[in-house]
């Protein structure tokens, strides 16, 4: 039989997945989920890798900032989209396979053996964000190539589901990760692990990596491409066909704005952002976080399958269209329940003791910091920066120029101070009374240092976690089928994995970050949900106005 006629006969089959069939989806699946545990570490361990690497600033900025070093191999996954989506369209999908998946895993290892700021200084957060860059790059050209691999294997009337499994890898990944990390918590103690246990996880991904080459050393070439290289018709130049020419880069505009930024902020709100959440705005331990997350995962993963089935019935369009829209809807009253339910004592605080803030408003900036290195010194940002911190909302009082900021807890008026100009030790003498000071007072108004485990209803909790793993998986489980039907095969891996990416990598990759900082500006710790929410509606309108469903487009063209 011809390659060509495997590939009729594979096009029209409709009955059940075949050995082939299966070995391509496992293994494309397995050594995926394993990239994405490499990735997801860093991000669940992102509270205790601030104080290793960034220890040089005060805990608000670190944290900020170690987000940020986490958001910079999202920032350079469109880059990786580029120089391995073009190997994948003029080389092969199995060769460039490999090379991301060294890449991820030697990077991942590398963070497990980095010494802490305490002990190299400055060069631990350098070498750190240049091995997240490795990362990032890595990542970008693996999520295109394992979706375009399982694509072209599978029946015309399959592919949402069998690109589905691809979707799950993600989820799955995060799940690993958080297991081992659960593991190895319960395993030496809350103590040991923020010491030094951290860097289990990290190390043990060496042994997932032989794993996952010694797969994909074992896969065969793509059919659709092996017959394209047949034909002679692969591009010699694949980035100035996707991105030079209107007919192709319309489509992939039309991809990134009406497809994946709304997915990505949906994925990473339903995913991150709760983690985020649960444990930086409701306090609740990181063990309890992070199992009900894993928790959601399990519950929620096999819908990813049932969204990609459904796909394939009625079309990738509806399902994701109606995931952003029902998401961006309803995002405001869950995380208000998350609340209600994770810690109680601060929603009673949150309504019967209000904050004010009095300050200049030229004296207050909006604290983002995409370096890590600017110092927010004045005494408006320093008063907001707390109370962030602390999960405390606060409405915001104009005063008149040249005023110093203060805070009123209930009775109780406190005022702010500056440490521009002052000397080290008169600032950290300043910060440690404000701090004690401001404490003590949100403390006597209700304010919860921390969630108390018994007033946690981890079921209700639970619950709204599976809700917003179903909204993920609305928009997620189509999209693998839907980006691969927008292009030809000569450039696909190229043109579907920099929308992709960027959308994932820079929409849903600076989320955490970018709303934290607007929690921090305005003084409410939802207002940071606005974010995915204009996202998703964004996404929602233009898809349905300017994108044309794909589930009945033969894939199987080189043009």
């Amino acid at each position: 039989m011809t390659t060509a006629q495997a590939m009729s006969g594979r096009i029209a089959s409709s009955g059940g997945m075949t050995s082939e069939e299966r070995k391509v989806i496992f293994a494309s699946s397995l050594g995926t989920v394993f990239e994405w545990y490499d990735f997801y570490l860093y991000g669940s361990l992102a509270a205790i890798i601030a104080k290793q690497f960034f220890a040089g600033t005060d805990p608000n900025t670190a944290f900020i900032f170690a987000l940020l070093a986490f958001a910079a191999g999202f920032i350079v996954r469109p880059f990786g989209a580029l120089v391995f989506g073009r190997l994948g369209d003029m080389i092969g999908r199995k060769y460039t396979f490999l090379v991301t998946i060294l890449i991820m895993g030697l990077s991942t290892f590398g963070v497990g053996l980095l010494p802490s700021y305490d002990t190299i200084g400055i060069a631990a957060p350098v070498i750190l964000i240049s091995l997240r860059i490795l990362q990032g790059l890595a990542l970008g050209g693996e999520y295109g190539g394992a979706a375009t691999y399982v694509a072209e294997h599978a029946p015309h009337d399959k592919r949402g589901a069998y690109t589905a499994w691809i979707q799950t890898t993600a989820t799955l990944g995060l799940f690993l990760s958080l297991m081992v990390i659960v593991g190895t918590r319960t395993a030496i103690g809350e103590e040991q692990f923020a010491q030094w246990g951290w860097r289990v996880p990290f190390l043990v991904s060496v042994f997932l990596l032989a794993v996952s080459v010694w797969i994909r050393l074992s896969m065969n070439e793509s059919p659709a491409f092996a017959k394209m290289k047949a034909e002679g018709k692969t591009s010699k130049a694949p980035l100035t066909e996707s991105f030079g020419q209107w007919k192709n880069l319309k489509i992939v505009i039309l991809a990134l704005v009406g497809l994946t930024a709304g997915q990505a902020v949906v994925w990473y709100t339903g995913q991150f952002y709760a983690l985020f959440f649960l444990q930086q705005t409701l306090k609740v331990d990181g063990l309890t976080a992070n199992m009900l997350i894993a928790a959601s995962l399990v519950v929620g993963t096999p819908f990813f399958i049932i969204f990609g089935s459904l796909s394939d019935k009625i079309g990738r369009k509806p399902i994701i269209m109606a995931g952003c829209l029902i998401a961006a809807l309803t995002y405001f009253p869950i995380f208000s329940a998350l609340t209600h339910y994770a810690n109680p004592a601060l929603e009673a605080a949150l309504k019967n003791a209000p904050v004010v803030v009095t300050a200049d408003p030229g004296d207050c900036q909006f604290q983002f910091n995409p370096t890590g290195t600017k110092k927010f010194t004045s005494s408006c940002d320093i008063v907001k920066a707390k109370l962030a911190a602390a999960s405390v909302n606060y409405n915001n009082e104009s005063a008149p120029a040249g005023t110093l900021a203060s805070v009123k807890v209930g009775d109780k008026v406190i005022a702010s101070y500056s440490s521009a100009g002052l000397p080290k030790e008169e600032a950290a003498a300043k910060e440690k009374a404000f701090t004690k000071e401001l404490g003590d007072a949100i403390k006597a108004a209700g304010y919860p240092a921390k969630a108390d485990p018994a007033q946690v209803n981890k079921p209700m909790v639970l619950a709204l976690l599976v809700l917003l793993v179903i909204y993920v998986t609305m928009v997620y489980g189509p999209i693998a089928a839907m980006l691969v039907e927008l292009f030809p095969t000569r450039i696909r891996y190229t043109s579907m994995s920099l929308p992709y990416h960027i959308g994932n990598g820079w929409f849903g990759g600076l989320l955490p970050t970018t709303a934290f900082a607007l929690v921090a500006f305005k003084g409410d710790i939802y207002y940071g949900l606005w974010y995915p929410i204009v996202i998703a509606l964004m996404t929602f309108v233009i898809g349905m106005l300017f994108v044309r469903e794909t589930k009945d487009n033969d894939i199987y063209a080189a043009d």
